[in-house]
C-alpha cells in the first residue's frame, strides 16, 4: 500500500476512534469535506497546516499519524492474505499447511 493510502487509512481510523465525522473535522479545520474524503481515500496528502489542525483536533501526537505498523483489522488481514495468495497461487498448499499446523 502506498504512503498516501496508508496515511489516509490511519487518519480515518483515528478520526473514527475519536467519534468525529468527516464533516465535523472539515468544519473544525475550516476545509471542504471532500478534502478530508480525498485525504482519507489516499487521493491527496493534507497540507502541513491542515495536518497540524487535524492532529490538534483529534488530540493525538504527530507520530501517531505515521504509526502505520499498528494492528490491522481482521478484515484487512484477510484481504492481504487473499491478495498475496492470488498473486502467488503456487503457495496456497504451503499456506494451508501452515494454517492447519497453527490451529491444531
Amino acid at each position: 500500500m502506498n504512503r498516501k493510502k496508508l496515511l489516509g487509512k490511519r487518519l480515518r481510523e483515528l478520526r473514527k476512534k475519536k467519534g468525529y465525522s468527516q464533516e465535523k473535522i472539515a468544519e473544525l479545520v475550516n476545509i471542504d469535506p471532500t478534502t478530508i474524503s480525498n485525504i482519507e481515500n489516499g487521493k491527496n496528502y493534507p497540507s502541513l497546516i491542515n495536518l497540524e489542525n487535524i492532529i490538534n483536533i483529534l488530540g493525538i501526537s504527530f507520530l501517531d499519524i505515521f504509526d502505520f505498523e499498528h494492528k490491522n483489522s481482521k478484515e484487512d488481514l484477510i484481504d492481504e492474505i487473499n491478495n498475496a495468495l492470488k498473486q502467488n497461487p503456487e503457495k496456497i498448499e504451503d499456506c494451508y499447511k501452515v494454517i492447519m499446523a497453527l490451529i491444531k
